[in-house]
Formats: structure tokens, sequence, C-alpha cells
């Protein structure tokens, strides 16, 4: 990498004052909207069978049901008040002792934020704010998810997470509890 992109980065990092969450509106629906299509191209490397449409664009066919459908949590990721992505989370259902299975549906941090430690101070953020276990899956091909989820759950969980593969999805899922937290 060239070094005046590291000097930018080291600057950038250092100028990151405040990294948070903020529940999308269903007037800012558009907004995720455009997200997803930037998401959705990033994601495409990785999922040779999502092609654009007859209008140049991907589409995430469960948008509208952010708004919906009960259970389902939409969030921009802002950096000093600037976007920087987005993440959906989903409740599942609960467990036998009644506490809610969540997944983190999708979740996107823009190019330039990423190796800020934005992700995983937001993904730590959404752990805590949604006490239950935790199912974090990533498909196979997606290597650099995996890495991510894997070093965000144990920095997380100090360890305290197990990776499982489920008959109905091709890749690990990290799962772990926040309940007790």
């Amino acid at each position: 990498m060239p070094e005046r992109y590291m000097k930018y980065g080291q600057e950038l990092k250092r100028r990151i004052k405040m990294i948070s969450i903020q529940k999308v509106e269903y007037e800012q629906k558009s907004i995720l909207r455009n997200l997803l299509e930037l998401y959705k191209y990033d994601f495409s490397e990785f999922d040779p069978n999502d092609d654009i449409n007859s209008n140049g664009l991907y589409e995430y066919r469960y948008l509208d049901h952010y708004w919906t459908e009960e259970k389902r949590y939409p969030f921009f990721i802002m950096v000093d008040d600037k976007l920087a992505g987005f993440a959906l989370v989903r409740s599942l259902r609960e467990n036998e002792i009644n506490h809610t299975i969540y997944s983190m549906a999708e979740f996107f941090v823009l190019k330039k934020y990423r190796k800020l430690r934005v992700g995983q101070t937001v993904a730590h953020k959404l752990f805590d704010k949604f006490s239950g276990i935790w199912k974090v899956a990533q498909i196979e091909a997606n290597t650099p998810a995996q890495e991510f989820w894997r070093k965000t759950i144990e920095k997380y969980t100090n360890g305290n997470y197990k990776e499982i593969r489920e008959d109905n999805w091709e890749g690990p899922i990290q799962t772990f509890s926040t309940a007790n937290q």
C-alpha cells in the first residue's frame, strides 16, 4: 500500500471522535436503499448469482420488511455525524429459556472507514443493545467477513463463542450470548 494512503488512514483514525448507530426512520429509507446498492456491489464478488436488474440496480428484496414486519431493526453507522454504513438486525425467535435469538442480517462499512475499528465498535454497540443469543453468519466465499467477525466476536466475548454449521446455510456461523452481560 502506498505510503500516502497509510498516512491518510492514520490521520483519519486520529480525527474520528465519535462512532455511533442511528435508527433508520421510514423517511430515510431511500438513503438506506442507496447504501444497500454499494453493499451489494461490494458483495457481488462473493455471490456470482446476484446480478443487477434491467435498471442497473441490485435491489435488496427485504428492504421494505424493515418497516412492515416487527423484529427487524435498521441502523445507520455514523462517524462524526457522517454516514459510514449500516447494520440490519433481525430477531429470529425465542429459545427454550426465553432468550431472544438475534441475527446480523446485513452489515456494511464504507471502505474509507474499514480498518479503523468502526465496524468492530458498531458491532459491539449492537451486541450490547440487543441482549440475547446472537448468530452471525457469513457465506463460505466471503473470507474477509469471516476474519472480521471471528476477530470482532472473539474480542467481545473473550473467546466465549462457538462456530457452527447449519444445514440451511453454506458457511460458518458464530453464536454467543449477551443475555447475562
